[in-house]
């Protein structure tokens, strides 16, 4: 027998939750066949089988979250069986037979007395076939239940939790196979749908968190309650960045965003201040050797931190090209969950967003993180006192009290804006 147990896939993980079985109880599965989804703090990750046998003795249902290293299912090869107390008694989860027992309870029943043959024959004879929906009033065919609609399962987990239905979604996977892309792209137009009619109407609702949003509710809940938060903003003059911008792309070497500048200035000034570049530990703190950023992603069901590793020895077209890789496999839900740990800093970005300024909150273990407002055109007196019109951005950095005074976290984001301001600095 081969236990399948809630797997460790990274150094951070302490406990997982079963989105879905992709097999049922008495299948027949291959070593490294994928069988479930797992749902971690961090990332959506696939569970492979362990060994080769008949999936047994399932241990969870969907939606459970065990520890790492616990038990969750067995594979039992030809002739093996499932030992006594197998579980502590706890039920079998998705899509089993029922236990051996109570099919063996079920198979004695003695066998129900015929009935007279005219009660029989004044029943009308069933159909195995399900009849054609009735037409709706439009003349069009009524949808199918989702059980009917072919979807992976997957697509069917993720539509529950986002409240879709599948029928009418057009799918793009194998014959119209609808695939997790689709469903999440029909909740974008389902939410607009919602906000218009949100506005017309007094109706409270009550929307059920996916888990993602439960982890990151509860995670930045504790670090509101436990870091003492402090904020430092300065503005930054962005012109040369700009520029330099346009000089990249006249290379044809790529588009360098201002945020990629933005990273390349913060691993640079956290190698050069390494206290803002550690962790409060209780009566100590744990300085980092390695200068790790996380990238703050937006996703349709909540927010992820992807991490550049290493930044402070990437040069800026190498940290441009992994935060759009990064960027784009978190919005896929293909990052490991490596890819997901061991940020020393983080840096969030609403430049996009058309905002002045704002105070993001501390990544724990990180000690700081930096928030980028929007770029704006601006009226600034220069040192001779002449006026300019000049392209402006302010950053603000949250630090832990704890692990930073605010000295120290003055000196440190005048670091990031001289960088900034001087951006010839950052190519190399």
């Amino acid at each position: 027998m081969t236990e399948v147990i809630m797997p460790k896939m990274g150094d951070g993980m302490e406990e997982g939750t079963l989105l879905e079985w992709l097999k049922k109880e008495g299948d027949a599965v291959k070593s490294g066949e994928i069988i479930g989804n797992i749902q971690t703090d961090k990332a959506t990750l696939e569970l492979e089988a362990p060994g080769t046998g008949v999936l047994s003795g399932v241990l969870i249902k969907e939606g459970e979250t065990v520890p790492v290293g616990q038990a969750i299912a067995a594979l039992l090869k030809e002739g093996e069986k499932l030992p006594s107390g197998w579980g502590s008694g706890k039920a079998a989860a998705v899509g089993e037979e029922k236990p051996a027992k109570e099919a063996d309870a079920a198979s004695a029943k003695p066998e129900e007395t015929p009935k007279p043959k005219e009660e029989v024959e004044a029943k009308p004879e069933s159909k195995t076939t399900e009849p054609e929906p009735a037409p709706t009033s439009n003349g069009a065919p009524k949808p199918k239940p989702d059980d009917r609609i072919k979807a992976s399962p997957l697509a069917k987990k993720v539509a529950r939790e986002l409240g879709v239905e599948l029928a009418g979604i057009a799918g793009s996977g194998p014959g119209g196979r609808i695939v997790e892309k689709d469903v999440r792209g029909a909740s974008k137009v389902k939410t607009a749908d919602k906000v218009a009619a949100v506005t017309a109407s007094s109706e409270d609702q009550t929307i059920q968190l996916n888990r993602l949003r439960q982890i990151t509710a509860k995670r930045t809940t504790e670090s509101k309650q436990q870091v003492p938060h402090f904020y430092v903003t300065v503005e930054v003059d962005v012109e040369k960045i700009l520029g330099l911008r346009e000089m990249f792309e006249e290379e044809e070497s790529g588009k360098v965003s201002i945020n990629d500048f933005v990273v390349k200035a913060c691993a640079l000034a956290l190698r050069d201040m390494p206290q803002v570049n550690s962790a409060f530990q209780g009566t100590t703190l744990l300085q980092h050797g390695g200068v790790h950023v996380g990238i703050a992603v937006a996703l349709d069901d909540g927010l992820t931190v992807p991490v550049v590793l290493n930044a402070d020895q990437l040069s800026l077209r190498q940290i441009s090209a992994k935060v759009k890789d990064l960027a784009k496999r978190a919005k896929e839900n293909k990052l490991s969950l490596d890819e997901l740990s061991g940020s020393t800093f983080a840096i969030s970005n609403m430049g996009m967003l058309d905002v002045d300024n704002f105070l993001a909150i501390i990544n724990q273990p990180n000690s700081a993180i930096l928030a980028i407002a929007s770029v704006r055109k601006k009226v600034v007196a220069t040192v001779d006192d002449e006026i300019e019109i000049r392209s402006r951005m302010n950053i603000t950095c949250s630090f832990d009290h704890r692990v930073s005074d605010g000295a120290v976290g003055a000196r440190f984001i005048n670091t990031v804006k001289e960088y900034l301001e001087n951006p010839t600095r950052l190519i190399s």
